[in-house]
């Protein structure tokens, strides 16, 4: 068993890490910076572990532990995307007083519990890791204690959150019950239609699954969130763990739930339709960009479970590439929101754009890129991720689910052109500060990079995804 604890190395290495920033952070005095510095270089020698790291498949204790190409995929991501949302935050932190040396220590207990989600193949690791990044988030969603909304903000993600773990324990103990493991080896062997209780556990099992990636009908924690939590906060919530828990819903239907397609399939096509569909419809009359990007992402969940639902494998490989895209979406849109300041007070309404590409000619770009991305206008990334998407329905002939995306699609389309007319078209009404924020103007620009370039070379991404299934 030690000999194989090598497998365990990137959870180890951060264990470890957390442990001693946690030391100094409570030793040194006013250690904010160097606790802040020390978990960047963890996010940074993290990636370095997993990417030179074998990505044949390996279990340990008791096959419950498993590391392979597809999990490793997953770490990487979440890494990057963790490395560039708290280092493009870092200037909003410190000026909103939340420069507490446990914040980024949160981050990294929460990317710790996604770590144990990924690789697990148990459902009792499965449930601890949910826990262990839940309970890093509740504290995240609250940091702010002295802002009202704040704290009202982690109380409501704390509630729902309390009950979707509740719900998915009583599943996983129902499945356990129904099927005598908790192995998802030995429940896909015991799965099948005539095992109507182990169906009903499965059923509880997505309901808290959904409720982490906020997909309808268990989104209402989302748009309080997103508003009320701090901006740094409200990127990291928008981004991480939604890689996370799409990551383990696909890694559920492959593996523990792959012989009962029929029974899933139609409740996530439900979860699929109703997310497109009220993430298109509710964003329109938003006055708030964070509150219009809680429900943009309700929506994009959609799109990426429509993939799931196919229950193919290019569905799945189409999902992958969704997130990966979305992912730098919003790490762009977040970033621009760190540049909208005015007196030291930083702007969320979308009136606040009005006319700024006269004044902020290069935050317009941006904005019109990432937006244009999120609407799927091609040539940009947003296109050929939804492109892959469609595609990959309409091949299982799952014709009205295309349909309705397609509907959706052009809704959508016409909030991010209402705000890109907003800048572009209506009078000038302030002008932002000089903020010197040179990660979050660098994050921008590499993501409107990213955005841009991608068709060039879109097979890139694929072929990487490709090789996450292969064994499959």
């Amino acid at each position: 068993m030690i000999d194989n604890l090598y497998i365990l190395l990137p959870e180890i290495f951060l264990t470890l890490s957390i442990f001693t920033v946690l030391m100094i952070g409570v030793f040194v005095k006013k250690s904010f910076n160097l606790v802040f510095n020390l978990s960047s270089l963890i996010l940074i020698i993290s990636i370095l572990i997993i990417f030179n790291s074998s990505n044949s498949e390996e279990k340990i204790f008791l096959n419950s532990f498993m590391r392979d190409a597809f999990s490793n995929f997953f770490k990487i991501l979440i890494l990057i995307a963790s490395l560039f949302v708290l280092n493009s935050s870092k200037n909003f932190i410190s000026e909103n007083k939340i420069d507490k040396f446990e914040y980024p220590i949160i981050i990294l207990i929460s990317i710790l519990g996604m770590f144990f989600m990924l690789s697990s193949n148990d459902l009792i690791l499965f449930y601890l890791g949910l826990e262990l990044q839940s309970l890093a988030l509740y504290i995240l969603a609250a940091i702010d204690r002295d802002n009202l909304r704040s704290s009202e903000s982690g109380i409501k993600y704390f509630v729902l959150s309390a009950l979707s773990s509740g719900l998915l324990l009583y599943g996983c103990s129902l499945l356990y019950g129904f099927t005598g493991s908790t192995n998802f080896d030995l429940i896909a062997n015991q799965l099948n239609k005539e095992n109507t209780g182990a169906i009903f556990a499965m059923v509880f099992i997505l309901v808290g699954l959904a409720f982490k990636i906020s997909a309808v009908p268990f989104h209402m924690w989302t748009p309080d969130v997103y508003e009320g939590a701090p901006t740094s906060i409200t990127s990291f919530f928008a981004v991480v763990p939604k890689v996370a828990g799409l990551a383990l819903l696909i890694k559920f239907m492959l593996i523990p739930f792959a012989g009962i397609l029929l029974e899933w399939q139609t409740i996530i096509i439900f979860i699929s339709i109703a997310s497109m569909l009220l993430g298109a419809v509710a964003a329109i009359v938003q006055k708030n960009i964070k509150r219009l990007l809680a429900y943009s992402s309700i929506g994009h969940i959609g799109y990426a479970l429509a993939g799931v639902a196919t229950g193919s494998i290019s569905g799945y490989e189409s999902s992958v590439v969704y997130i990966s895209i979305y992912v730098i979406m919003n790490i762009g849109a977040f970033s621009c929101l760190y540049l909208m300041r005015k007196d030291g007070n930083y702007k969320e309404n979308i009136s606040d754009l009005s006319g700024i590409s006269k004044k902020h000619p290069v935050l317009a770009v941006s904005f019109l890129i990432i937006l244009f991305s999120l609407a799927g206008i091609p040539p940009l990334a947003g296109f050929f991720a939804k492109f892959y998407i469609f595609t990959s329905v309409i091949e299982q002939k799952m014709y009205a689910l295309a349909i309705i995306g397609l509907l959706t699609t052009v809704i959508s389309a016409f909030y991010y052109l209402k705000i890109i007319k907003t800048i572009y078209f209506d009078e000038s009404a302030i002008t932002f500060d000089d903020v010197k924020n040179k990660i979050a103007k660098a994050t921008i620009l590499i993501s409107c990079g990213i955005l841009i370039t991608f068709f060039l070379y879109p097979s890139f991404l694929n072929n990487i995804v490709n090789s996450l299934f292969i064994n499959s």
